[in-house]
């Protein structure tokens, strides 16, 4: 967890003002829960899943929120994604997330990011597609200010999703990037289950702070 420490550190000007941590699971579940604590914040997830290649499922074409929002990358076509393709990839990726919402967050709404600081947290960039997809789907909820904080990018991907976000937060930016676990010591696999716990005890432990 010493990029989520390091990450919070630079996230500090936030501290105090009750920021809303929004972490995209499952990988950077755990690091927002660090995050969040770190900052007095109050943790939830912000739901998006890639869009996969049709030659590699690891390979992004675009991103897709639960409103049927999609980001679809300008390359998406030149590696075999059509229409016709694209069109039953998103269908199946929202069926995913409604179940994934279902499990995640059940009998409660999605904290509400209205007129608060919204810190999107990813475990980091690749293509960019997932976090602009995540970013998009806070910005429609009216945030007084919305950040994307990540501990490793592609210089290409931070520049692409940049836009997006009122401030952006990346520790860095090396070259020869090929995936984000290769940038980690160690980089283990986030459950279903340790997403649902942690969101769980991150809630317990701020309605024991705040009342």
């Amino acid at each position: 967890m010493e990029a989520a420490r390091r990450l919070a550190t630079a996230l500090g000007p936030h501290r105090g003002k009750s920021p809303l941590v929004l972490a995209i699971p499952r990988g950077a579940v755990p690091m927002g829960r660090v995050i969040a604590d770190e900052l007095g914040g109050e943790l939830d997830v912000v739901l998006v899943r890639k869009l996969r290649s049709p030659h590699s499922a690891e390979f992004a074409v675009g991103a897709i929120d639960e409103s049927g929002w999609a980001y679809i990358a300008p390359y998406a076509q030149r590696v075999g994604a059509t229409d016709t393709y694209l069109g039953l990839e998103q269908r199946a990726q929202l069926e995913i997330l409604k179940k994934r919402r279902a499990l995640y967050t059940p009998g409660r709404a999605p904290i509400d990011p209205a007129g608060r600081i919204a810190i999107v947290v990813d475990d980091g960039l690749a293509t960019g597609a997932t976090m602009i997809a995540a970013l998009h789907a806070v910005r429609a909820r009216a945030p007084a200010k919305l950040v994307c904080a990540v501990p490793v990018a592609s210089p290409e991907s931070l520049e692409l999703v940049r836009p997006y976000a009122d401030e952006t937060i990346c520790l860095g930016t090396p070259g020869n990037f090929m995936a984000v676990g290769q940038f980690y010591g160690s980089f283990p696999q986030v459950d279903d289950e340790e997403v649902i716990a942690l969101l769980r005890s991150s809630r317990l432990q701020h309605e024991t702070q705040h009342g």
